[in-house]
């Protein structure tokens, strides 16, 4: 009994350890077959579950979407420079366009000018006509402003280089004794260039000679306005004065409205006024002489140093033109103002000169110009100098020569130098 009862439950045991293999067995061997599927290549089309595929999806969604971002961003990368690039040139493109309006206003404003200047070149060339009408237009007073530099006719015949024993800047001078006609200095004297304002002097003598009333009012007009420098004029149009005033101005300060108003209003007009200036100098002897206005500010107005010490010994008889010519100063009341005018000439404030008359004059085609009459060492001189290059080298070669002058009356040079 006991022995079946053992082999009973040995068995039972065997049976039950059988059942839990087996059971244990399905879920290994169910697990092994989705590893080795798993493993397994995919074949195109199969099936996946659903969780998977949306596991995949996501996966590859994400993937893309970096990919996306990855390509914007070198797009956007690339896309930088070249909108640098393009910015740049478009800058630039402005600024080559700038640069071109430029080059051409510039071009079309020297054009204008050049024209403005062939112009001006025409009128100075064509007879004389004094009187001028219209009003400076805003291109004639642009070039007023900016000027171009122009030689003077000392210049353009190597004169103004010319050597001389007491070296001076002048290209032509002229010391002669008064009572005698004695030549101390000379220098060029018989060269003619334009004399600027030193043809103010003829007008005077002109009009002193005429004798006209002194006291006669003449008014500024627009016929008085330089249209061939455009100079500047500090008597306004419409500005009363006597002729006696006018004469002043003309000698004192070369005032150019002064001295064309004068030849305006002589009886028989400018062109009676100007015939009459060429008939004095004919009279005088002043043979190289040309006159075609009364101020000097047409380059056409010439003379030489001979001619012109001629004139200032007639000028000198003339005790109105001493007088004129070297006043200091003079106001002139306009009513509701005072102007006030002074000599252009500063040997006139100097003590060490004893000048009874004098006249300056410049334009660029004369240079600087001084006309005197002085006592130097107890001796009456004329002294002329034309074309001189500084503003102050005009006055600096007076006093050379007056000092050489003083020199002489000392201990007198056996030969004087002569030009």
């Amino acid at each position: 009994m006991n022995l079946l009862a053992n082999r009973f439950r040995r068995a039972s045991r065997l049976a039950m350890n059988a059942v839990l293999l087996s059971a244990l067995a399905l879920p290994m061997s169910a697990w092994a077959a989705g590893e080795k599927a798993a493993n397994k290549p995919k074949k195109a089309g199969s099936a996946q579950p659903a969780p998977v595929q949306k596991k995949l999806a996501a996966a590859k969604s994400t993937s893309k979407t970096v990919a996306v971002k990855r390509r914007t961003d070198v797009q956007v990368a690339k896309a930088k420079p070249a909108a640098k690039t393009a910015k740049t040139a478009k800058t630039q493109a402005a600024s080559a366009a700038r640069k071109s309006t430029a080059v051409a206003a510039n071009a079309a404003s020297r054009k204008n000018a050049s024209s403005s200047r062939a112009q001006m070149a025409r009128n100075v060339a064509a007879p004389a006509v004094v009187k001028v009408a219209a009003r400076p237009s805003a291109t004639e007073h642009a070039l007023r402003v900016v000027p171009q530099p122009r030689l003077s006719a000392g210049e353009r015949l190597g004169l103004r280089g010319s050597a001389d024993p007491l070296d001076l800047s002048s290209s032509v001078a002229l010391v002669m004794d008064q009572d005698t006609n004695e030549v101390l200095f000379s220098k060029n004297d018989s060269a003619v260039l334009p004399i600027a304002s030193l043809t103010k002097l003829m007008t005077g003598l002109v009009i002193a000679d005429a004798q006209l009333p002194m006291d006669e009012l003449i008014t500024i007009t627009q016929d008085d306005v330089d249209v061939h420098k455009f100079s500047s004029s500090r008597l306004a149009v419409g500005t009363t004065l006597s002729r006696g005033e006018l004469m002043h101005l003309s000698l004192m300060s070369s005032e150019n409205r002064a001295a064309h108003a004068l030849g305006r209003t002589f009886p028989g007009g400018m062109n009676a006024f100007v015939a009459h200036m060429n008939a004095k100098a004919r009279l005088l002897g002043m043979t190289d002489t040309r006159y075609v206005e009364p101020t000097g500010l047409m380059s056409q107005n010439q003379s030489s140093a001979r001619d012109l010490a001629t004139l200032v010994a007639v000028a000198y008889e003339r005790p109105i033109l001493r007088d004129l010519s070297t006043s200091p100063g003079h106001q002139v009341d306009l009513g509701r103002r005072t102007l006030q005018f002074n000599n252009s000439n500063r040997l006139i404030h100097n003590p060490q000169w004893e000048i009874g008359l004098q006249k300056t004059g410049y334009i660029s085609e004369a240079g600087r110009c001084l006309v005197m009459q002085t006592k130097v060492a107890g001796r009456k001189l004329i002294m002329v100098f034309l074309d001189s290059a500084g503003k102050l080298s005009r006055v600096e070669d007076a006093e050379r020569v007056r000092r050489w002058v003083e020199a002489q009356s000392v201990q007198p040079l056996m030969i004087r130098p002569q030009g």
